[in-house]
């Protein structure tokens, strides 16, 4: 990726209030998809999810069915070893996303993060669940500034001022454990900090909304509550899911932005709350040549939070805190 300064005042007093920040745009010459991005290895042993598997031609055939098809209702069995599993890979995921804060500073890439976290996964025996999902090439997606999200690591030095969201998802004895995180380079201006403390309260006001018996609508709601009166909107392209075995877009709920999302959470339920917002009024994306990096339209920054969220018989469990 490369930069440009933030705005120049020949743009709106909108974009000018959004502070200063380098833009990330995509590379000229345009490169298309990411065939020319070489993956990291993964040792054999581990297990890989399915769809892995399928996108790696190193793989024996007869790996190809480490997971069966799924039926069920999309809840855990509480109780049960699943639930000891996915508690497992949460926690994995809780320690890999600190682990990827902790290198976050100046003058390191995000291409170094994404090797760093790579081999912390392995080193626990699991498998970074973004590599090779429907073709990704990178261990974790990285989302700086303007990026809301599926940003790819690249080698593109952190700067002094930005902002960058790294999302991990791992695949740990069967189940996917997933969360993120928008961290701070350096000094970051008041605007950008702003920004990621709105998008975290987001998140605890949609957990918040969460407990057996309450409605899935009302996660956007409460996240709609919380932004309506600031200076920044929820991008509706991005939303939570129900995480558990086999793929982590198991279950589709709707989770950001005013909806009428139908049913309510029961015992067992697991799923994502991942609210992104973006600066200023005007949520809208594009997606970069690579087929991936979803930037804001008009170049404001965006954050992104997410946790994992288990409903229990008398209320939530957070598993990624």
């Amino acid at each position: 990726m490369t930069t440009s300064p933030a705005f120049d005042s020949d743009e709106s007093r909108e974009v000018d209030d959004f502070g200063t920040y380098s833009v990330i745009l995509p590379e000229e010459p345009f490169v298309w998809g990411v065939s020319h991005i070489t993956q990291r290895p993964v040792p054999s042993h581990i297990v890989r999810p399915k769809y892995a598997v399928q996108h790696d031609p190193s793989m024996p055939s007869s790996e190809a069915d480490h997971e069966q098809q799924y039926e069920g209702d999309g809840r855990v069995n509480l109780g049960s070893i699943g639930e000891k599993r996915i508690r497992a890979a949460a926690t994995l995921a809780k320690n890999v996303r600190q682990y990827a804060g902790s290198l976050v500073q100046p003058g390191v890439t995000t291409n170094s993060i994404d090797a760093a976290i790579h081999n912390f996964i392995i080193a626990h025996e699991a498998y970074p669940s973004p590599l090779l999902y429907k073709g990704f090439p990178r261990s974790c997606c990285t989302s700086v500034n303007n990026v809301v999200s599926h940003g790819i690591p690249d080698d593109r030095p952190l700067e002094d001022g930005d902002i960058v969201n790294i999302d991990v998802t791992i695949y740990l004895n069967g189940y996917h454990g997933d969360t993120s995180s928008t961290f701070l380079v350096g000094d970051v201006d008041e605007p950008g900090r702003d920004l990621v403390h709105i998008t975290n309260a987001a998140l605890k006001a949609g957990i918040d909304a969460c407990g057996p018996g309450r409605p899935f609508r009302g996660i956007g709601r409460a996240i709609h509550e919380i932004v309506r009166n600031t200076r920044h909107s929820v991008c509706p392209a991005f939303a939570g899911h129900g995480i558990g075995t086999f793929s982590t877009d198991l279950l589709g709920y709707t989770t950001l932005a005013m909806n009428e999302e139908p049913g309510v959470m029961l015992p067992g339920h697991c799923f994502t709350i991942e609210p992104s917002l973006v600066q200023g009024s005007n949520p809208s994306v594009w997606i970069f040549p690579d087929g991936w990096t979803a930037s804001t339209e008009n170049c404001a920054r965006s954050a992104q939070a997410e946790h994992m969220i288990l409903i229990t018989e008398t209320g939530v469990d957070v598993l990624t805190q």
